[in-house]
Parts: structure tokens; sequence; C-alpha cells
């Protein structure tokens, strides 16, 4: 049976709506079904195992938080430095804090494969494979900083967002502002 991809993103952005909003314990099947508005057993048709639904969100979140060929576009045609590296961590920062439910469940799969080998290998690789998206990117813009800056920048980003998306410590300060700290911190 040819599955229709249209209706699998539907499927697996449900998903992402049910694991940010219930947790790895939320994420069935049936649960998908349910918020996907979509008759019981169609998730099961699509991603047959648990595991498969989650290599199937894995796919999506990386769908859905790959930055716009405009902007990679626009960045690489300005000018390298750290004004243009600013502009590179607060485009990420939109992205992520702009879909909530897909962050919020990229971070529920990252605590779960803290507790399950076989997620943290598919998760792993998929994070790698955007750190050295990153790296290239920075490398071949001619952005300051290399692996070791970026992966600081990737700690610092992991934090700012788990606390904009959850209790944040200091919310009168703007993520912006703790942006172009981040920043100047990192790259002196």
């Amino acid at each position: 049976m040819v599955k229709n991809e249209s209706r699998r993103r539907v499927i697996a952005d449900a998903g992402l709506t049910v694991l940010a909003r219930e947790g790895s314990r939320g994420l069935t099947h049936r649960a998908v079904d349910v918020e996907a508005q979509v008759p019981t057993g169609t998730t099961s048709n699509y991603f047959r195992s648990r595991e498969a639904l989650i290599e199937g969100l894995v796919d999506r979140i990386g769908e859905r938080l790959a930055p716009t060929p405009e902007d990679l576009e626009r960045r690489a045609a300005g000018t390298p430095g750290p004004a243009l590296f600013a502009d590179y961590v607060r485009d990420i920062v939109r992205r992520l804090t702009g879909d909530r439910d897909v962050t919020l469940a990229l971070f529920e799969l990252r605590l779960e494969s803290a507790r399950r080998p076989e997620l943290a290998a598919v998760l792993g690789a998929w994070q790698r494979a955007g750190f050295d998206a990153d790296v290239a990117f920075n490398t071949a813009a001619g952005l300051p900083g290399g692996r070791a800056e970026i992966a600081l920048f990737h700690y610092a980003i992991d934090g700012l967002l788990l606390d904009r998306l959850t209790t944040p410590i200091d919310p009168d300060t703007s993520t912006d502002a703790v942006i172009d700290a981040l920043v100047a911190g990192l790259l002196r």
C-alpha cells in the first residue's frame, strides 16, 4: 500500500504534540490517532512500532526545525563576524522557541534517550549530523569559532531554551540580550 506522505506528516505532527503535552509515557499509537483525528489504527499503519514512530518523530523534528533556504542564503551573503554569528544563533533560538511543541518533544526524546540506548543511537546520530552541519556552515561562512565554540553554543542554547520554555530564572531579560551576552562571552 502506498502511504500518503501528507498524512504521514500530519500523524507525526500529532505525535509531537502528544509527546510535548503528555511526555514519553503518553506517546502511544492510540493517543496519536486521537490527536490527529484519524481512525484508530492509522498511526500503526504508518509507524508499525513505537521505535518506528519515534524515528518518524525525529525525522519530522528535523524537517520542522530546519532553516529555510532563504535564511541560509541571507546569512551566506553576510559579512563574517560576531554580528552574523549572533544572527545565526538568534535564528536557531527563534525556530526552536517558535515551534514550542517540537522543542519540548525534542527535550522529551533526549530525556528518554538517557534511559533507552536504542533511542540514544537514533537521536545521537541525528544530533551529531546537525552539529556537524552547524560546524560546516560556520566554517564555510567564515564565522568566528570552531567545533569547541559551536559545542559551547549548543550547550548554552539548550539551557536557554529549557529556561524559556519552562520556568525562566530571569523572565525580565530578553532572549536577544542573553544571546548577545553569550556571543560576546564565547567569541572574545
